[in-house]
């Protein structure tokens, strides 16, 4: 059970790299970018932090000018997504 369960959170981050790379085009390859100048650097944030604020893209309810642009790149991510992105963005910051 546990090969299993490793294994798929193996899965899911490679995964996520991959949803990733919509996102690189302005947070940059290792989200190390203040996107279009504006944004925070997300490598910098938790995978709580990140998760709340796709969510809340999602939803409408969390950014400033950038509420439109995030909004059409999350829209289409389930929560799973979510999680797996957020987690996975976070890591990045932290790569040497």
């Amino acid at each position: 059970m546990k090969k299993i369960i490793t294994i798929s959170l193996l899965a899911s981050f490679l995964f996520a790299g991959n949803l990733f790379v919509r996102c690189a085009g302005c947070h940059g390859a290792k989200a190390e970018k203040h996107a279009l100048g504006v944004s925070k650097v997300i490598a910098e944030l938790n995978a709580t932090e990140i998760e709340t604020a796709l969510n809340g893209y999602k939803a409408g309810t969390f950014g400033g000018p950038m509420k439109g642009v995030m909004k059409g790149q999350v829209k289409d991510l389930n929560e799973t997504q979510i999680k797996s992105l957020a987690l996975y963005i976070s890591k990045l910051g932290k790569q040497k």
